[in-house]
């Protein structure tokens, strides 16, 4: 596994709390809060047992996960197909991929993880895993989409 996405002890102690579970395979915190605590992941394309990881950036703040959820709940996953560019969006979901496929060995072989953003090729699947790729740097229409919208309740 590629050290990059090695955690210390202490950060999967701390994700391992936020989340409720241990994570279910290798990871790195990418964003913290101010106060140093893990805001997102940035997970290895394949769970410890082999199962393929299509989401590289989860996010693992409970304020975060919250106001994109309710955003979420008030249709924002059809608002934001809407109001994004779909070419813009496509782009998006190629450069996530290549960014999650540069972790998979050239050799690989078996089931691999595939698709953009949350796995999915075309459209908006998940605001958080949009958001999440936002904050960690990522060049993501629909992430911009949401922290537009949520800036005020965080």
């Amino acid at each position: 596994m590629n050290d990059e996405l090695t955690a210390s002890p202490h950060d999967r102690e701390l994700v391992t709390q936020l989340l409720g579970r241990e994570p279910n395979g290798a990871f790195a915190v990418v964003v913290r809060e101010t106060d140093g605590t893990p805001s997102v992941i940035k997970n290895a394309p394949f769970l410890a047992d082999g199962t393929p990881m299509p989401t590289l950036y989860w996010l693992c703040s409970p304020e975060t996960l919250i106001a994109v959820s309710r955003l979420e709940a008030a249709g924002g996953v059809n608002q934001a197909e809407a109001d994004v560019d779909p070419t813009e969006l496509e782009n998006a979901h190629r450069l996530y991929q290549a960014e999650r496929d540069a972790y998979i060995p050239l050799d690989h072989v078996g089931p691999r993880p595939s698709g953009g953003v949350a796995g999915t090729r075309i459209g908006v699947k998940c605001l958080h895993a949009h958001y999440a790729w936002h904050l960690a740097g990522g060049d993501d229409p629909v992430g911009r989409w949401v922290a537009d919208r949520i800036a005020i309740e965080i």
